[in-house]
């Protein structure tokens, strides 16, 4: 896979003990990477990265994104060839109650990120942000990665933020970077509060019924394997080929689908549930947002391997597991999904 781009090679991982962070690892693991991972303590026992028992499976270096000392030692000891970059503070609703904590970890901690990229011997670096970072306008087709930056919410607007780093870097120092654009992730393993799918898994465990606050609004929902797979085979074409540098969307085709029923379809994988529909509280959140992957497509050759309802059966699958050692079992779904999308002839397969 990736042309073994990755067996061998030192791959340091910010953000490793988080959801999308932990499969990311695991994923290099499985292609021979010597994965160097860099991040804070995971929110619970019951995470992705807690439950597969990663901290023995790869270097687990516990720090902050922004203590700038001890992120660079750990790229001058371990000398990374790839770095991915996935710490952050990643939820909508906390960045309305933790503003400045939003801003000084997800753009002040891409600045130190980029600082060691800039010093080492990265030759490739990918720096995850979200789909949210652009100005949303509430348009029915998807967003390009030439569309204008923003963001209503702290979380949002600082993710612009980060893109305007990362572009400054690379046109100032020619670092080696790529930032990418993911739609609303699931999978196996993801505990954060404020998630939709945790949020009914939780809800479901405890036989209560699943509060829904925007059942209207419309999300590109993915699963974790989707956008992790453009990752790396971005990371392996920009090494021979520095110029796709840039901003890149990966998000599924065409799929519109809204909350209400994408509960829906978690309460059917699940096998037994009930909704309830609650007013929406809080701040504001975005009602529709989409992206387009027509760059992806057509300069990379990746493209979505599953349906939403595939994604969602995958996902509920993890999570009805009571494995000690998810390992293995996040490995079988990576290899079914990996021959899937060889069947379709993936490019990376």
């Amino acid at each position: 896979m990736f042309n073994d781009y990755y067996k061998g090679k030192r791959v340091l991982v910010t953000g490793h003990t988080g959801f999308k962070g932990s499969w990311l690892s695991i994923w290099l693991r499985e292609l021979g990477a010597e994965v160097i991972g860099y991040a804070l303590d995971p929110r619970t026992k019951d995470d992705n990265f807690v439950r597969s028992r990663l901290s023995g499976r790869l270097i687990d270096i516990r720090g902050d994104i922004r203590d700038t000392g001890k992120l660079q030692a750990a790229f001058d000891e371990h000398r990374p060839q790839v770095a991915f970059h996935l710490a952050a503070q990643p939820l909508v609703r906390k960045s309305y109650v933790m503003p400045k904590e939003t801003y000084d970890t997800n753009v002040g901690g891409t600045v130190n990120f980029m600082e060691c990229v800039r010093n080492s011997t990265v030759k490739s670096a990918v720096v995850i942000t979200t789909d949210k970072c652009y100005e949303n306008n509430e348009w029915l087709w998807g967003y390009r990665e030439n569309d204008r930056l923003g963001g209503h919410d702290p979380y949002s607007s600082s993710k612009a933020c980060a893109e305007l780093v990362c572009a400054a870097y690379r046109d100032s120092f020619s670092v080696p970077v790529s930032t990418v654009r993911a739609g609303n992730v699931i999978g196996g393993g993801d505990w954060c509060e404020d998630r939709l799918v945790p949020d009914c898994i939780r809800s479901l465990n405890s036989k209560k019924p699943i509060l829904v606050r925007n059942p209207s609004a419309v999300r590109p929902w993915q699963h974790v394997l989707e956008p992790l797979g453009g990752y790396l085979l971005l990371a392996e074409r920009m090494q021979s080929n520095p110029e796709l540098a840039g901003a890149w969307n990966f998000g599924p085709r065409g799929e519109m689908i809204n909350v209400k029923t994408l509960v829906r379809m978690v309460v059917s994988a699940y096998g037994s549930g009930a909704i309830k529909i609650a007013q929406a509280k809080g701040p504001h959140e975005a009602g529709l947002l989409a992206l387009d992957i027509n760059k992806a497509s057509n300069l990379l050759g990746w493209n979505p391997v599953l349906s939403v309802e595939e994604s969602v059966d995958i996902t509920v699958k993890w999570y009805k597991q009571s494995n000690k050692d998810m390992y293995p079992f996040c490995v079988g779904q990576l290899r079914e999904y990996c021959a899937k999308a060889a069947k379709q002839g993936a490019l990376w397969a």
